[in-house]
């Protein structure tokens, strides 16, 4: 699994209420929160973020609130994973459950800027800075969890996996 993209930088602490306000939570339609997410902290990101776009943010991103639709936002609006040096462990779960791929890489969230074009191997954890030349280290996903991202998130890992064993009684 791969992604390509250009560069929308975060600081830290970007909690869950700056990624898609509450008063967008009446909706759980993903076009919508996509519509929505960031827009507190940049009003023109839904108009900049193309597909397979990544985004880079100091520590802590995620933090705040448990709620799922902050994921799903940043997945809908078009952004192909995220970077940075820490997350919220609860916003890590559900990135991993939607099928948002993350990963954490202090070196590349200090080095790469706004704009730059990025390109992630997933399977081995290679970060590449294209505009810069130059290479960062992430923990590749384990087996388990790139199950879960090919799959598209939990659920659909899940229904794959049932319908591999045949749908058969496990006793």
């Amino acid at each position: 699994m791969k992604a390509k993209g250009k560069i929308h930088k975060f600081g830290a602490n970007v909690d869950t209420d700056v990624i898609i306000p509450a008063r967008y939570l009446n909706t759980a339609d993903p076009k919508e929160l996509a519509s929505h997410c960031m827009e507190d902290i940049d009003s023109d990101f839904k108009n900049k973020v193309r597909n397979g776009d990544i985004i880079v943010a100091d520590d802590n991103f995620g933090c705040g609130s448990s709620r799922e639709h902050a994921p799903i936002a940043i997945k809908a609006s078009g952004i192909s994973c995220v970077i940075a040096p820490t997350f919220a462990r609860i916003f890590y779960r559900n990135a991993i459950n939607i099928g948002l791929p993350i990963l954490e890489c202090r070196e590349a969230s200090e080095s790469i800027e706004e704009g730059d074009e990025v390109s992630i191997d997933f399977d081995t954890g290679t970060i590449t800075d294209i505009t810069k030349s130059e290479t960062y280290s992430a923990e590749p996903f384990p087996d388990f969890i790139k199950e879960i991202m090919d799959a598209g998130g939990l659920m659909n890992s899940i229904k794959n996996r049932a319908a591999s064993d045949g749908g058969e009684d496990q006793e």
